[in-house]
């Protein structure tokens, strides 16, 4: 089914997943045990990461048409990195066969292991991948990334939510966001697109917190903001209590997150899972998702 469509047609907030590919295939059957146990409180669809450089494309073939086949609306994710109109369109195709209907297109990450220019790529934007697919496969569900924080790499707040706002214009049904910590931010972003007439869905991206250590590391690879008080009740935390102590507020973040933000209009949450199923199942209960 479209996600979009789905979307469109739900009369109440829903939930969505985010899985990625276990490094060792030998770990797939705990993979799908994590999958099985959070896809049993029936997430509106789920989706699974493509790895930078398109490393594990075929891992996320293989899942998405797993999870597919365990009657989950599942959706891939797919980058420009590496990406011809050859190669995209098989990758499509077999999807499609998988019974994958719906993909996130993203610029993606540049290969770690060698030089990387994007002017010579067939596609540099995640544009591109909505207009090429948009038009080969026009049954095909498409996501896009949207960012409450800009993107690293853009100068403004204001170019940036241009790039979205031409995205969906484009063709792409639905928006996810980056993760984020300050709710204004993601109603700032949806009112942005709102004056440009753009009121496709954005779904909040939400990213419960394991560690403190963990979170640096986010805070350094996304750029993204959070608050200062919220940072030192953390930090204040993991020197009282370790990761439990952590973990715990994070979570505790994470429930007033989702009610504020379901409270004014958001259509549902994204939850970034980690392929953590205990800690997620929680947050699922608590925000009485479970319920419904």
């Amino acid at each position: 089914m479209n996600i979009g469509r789905m979307i469109a047609e739900r009369d109440r907030p829903f939930f969505s997943l985010e899985f990625f590919p276990p490094s060792d295939p030998d770990a797939l059957s705990c993979f799908f045990e994590c999958a099985d146990v959070l896809g049993a409180f029936k997430p509106l669809f789920v989706s699974v990461t493509y790895g930078a450089g398109g490393s594990k494309s075929k891992m996320t073939l293989e899942i998405t048409g797993e999870l597919a086949r365990r009657n989950l609306v599942a959706m891939a994710h797919l980058t420009c990195v590496g990406a011809s109109p050859e190669n995209l369109d098989t990758y499509l195709d077999e999807l499609t066969a998988a019974g994958v209907n719906n993909v996130l297109a993203l610029r993606g990450d540049p290969p770690r292991d060698c030089e990387w220019d994007w002017e010579k790529g067939h596609f540099r934007h995640a544009a591109d991948l909505v207009d090429f697919i948009r038009k080969t496969h026009p049954d095909m569900g498409i996501g896009v990334a949207a960012y409450p924080s800009p993107h690293p790499e853009s100068p403004t707040f204001e170019l940036d939510r241009l790039h979205t706002a031409n995205k969906m214009a484009i063709g792409a049904d639905f928006a996810i966001t980056q993760l984020f910590f300050d709710v204004r931010e993601y109603f700032s972003l949806v009112n942005s697109l709102k004056a440009r007439d753009i009121d496709t869905p954005v779904i909040p991206g939400i990213l419960p917190i394991q560690g403190f250590n963990a979170l640096k590391r986010v805070l350094a690879l996304c750029g993204v903001n959070i608050p200062a008080k919220f940072y030192l009740g953390l930090e204040e935390a993991n020197a009282k209590g370790g990761v439990e102590a952590v973990r715990e507020a994070g979570i505790e973040f994470a429930l007033r997150q989702i009610r504020q933000l379901l409270d004014f209009g958001a259509p549902g949450i994204h939850l970034y899972t980690l392929n953590k199923s205990e800690l997620c199942k929680r947050i699922i209960e608590e925000s009485g998702f479970a319920a419904s």
